[in-house]
């Protein structure tokens, strides 16, 4: 599955979020869940315990100037390669 974080971490139920990563699947942190990803977030070591592989989008943490922030565990992608999760996980979630 694909989940898509759109929202801060800090208003959604990230908790719940975090207990439905299963192996397999792939998690997207875009528009203000790139927050998320960011290296001095004390709810990033429970996202990297995670069994989701992890990747934030690269046009949203520019925008919001976060490129030097944002923690090397986590791969950037651009459009191109969101689409392609799109197409190799058939079911997304959205948070």
């Amino acid at each position: 599955m694909l989940h898509t974080l759109m929202s801060s971490p800090f208003q959604c139920d990230y908790a719940l979020l975090l207990r439905m990563l299963q192996p397999g699947d792939d998690l997207l942190l875009m528009q203000d869940g790139v927050l998320a990803g960011l290296t001095d977030n004390l709810l990033l070591p429970q996202l990297l315990d995670s069994p989701a592989r992890l990747w934030v989008l690269a046009e949203d943490v520019a925008a919001r100037g976060l490129d030097a922030q944002i923690s090397s565990k986590i791969a950037v992608i651009d459009y191109n390669d969101f689409v392609m999760l799109t197409v190799k996980q058939q079911q997304q979630m959205p948070w």
